[in-house]
């Protein structure tokens, strides 16, 4: 199964995207994450993205002896890469996108039911804007952004530092 195959499905996308951020975690901690998921079914979508590459183990340590393992995400494998992105279907990206939104939408919503909602405080933005850039000034853009966010991934948590996600979407405006 190809990355974009894995990650096409709703449950595993909310995996990797828990493991972003560099992000070491056991099974438990994840469900305490994503509670709606039935454990069984969580336990399910790690080994499947565990056989597939997508999460390393990186410790294991006996609990009640049963192997309680800490996985990290190999973020070069749960990349969608050109390659993979132009072998997808119309209705792959369709997927794929309707995925990603329905993603934010649940970010967004549980920040929303925390309580204490500071959107000027915390960082919080949702924006739109149109930008007239031909071919060349688009690519020097992309590599700008790859840059300034480039520099930021290899930020590690530290105590001080929240994690904070960033979604991004280009498309041609007509």
């Amino acid at each position: 199964m190809a990355s974009a195959d894995l990650l096409l499905h709703p449950v595993r996308l909310r995996v990797v995207q828990a493991f972003l951020g560099n992000r070491m975690l056991t099974t438990a901690e994840l469900h305490q994450l994503l509670p709606d998921v039935p454990t069984a079914s969580l336990y399910r979508h790690v080994a499947t993205l565990a056989d597939a590459g997508l999460l390393t183990v990186v410790a294991e340590r006996r609990v009640r002896g049963a192997a309680e393992r800490t996985y990290r995400l190999v973020v070069e494998a749960a990349s969608v890469t050109p390659a993979d992105a132009a072998a997808m279907s119309v209705e792959d990206h369709g997927r794929a996108f309707a995925a990603f939104t329905a993603m934010l939408l649940a970010d967004f919503g549980r920040y929303l039911e925390r309580g204490d909602v500071d959107p000027g405080r915390d960082g919080v933005s949702y924006r739109q804007a149109a930008l007239w850039l031909d071919d060349e000034e688009f690519a020097a853009f992309l590599a700008d952004l790859r840059e300034v966010v480039g520099r930021r991934l290899e930020l590690q948590p530290d105590g001080q530092r929240r994690r904070r996600l960033l979604g991004t979407v280009l498309l041609p405006g007509e």
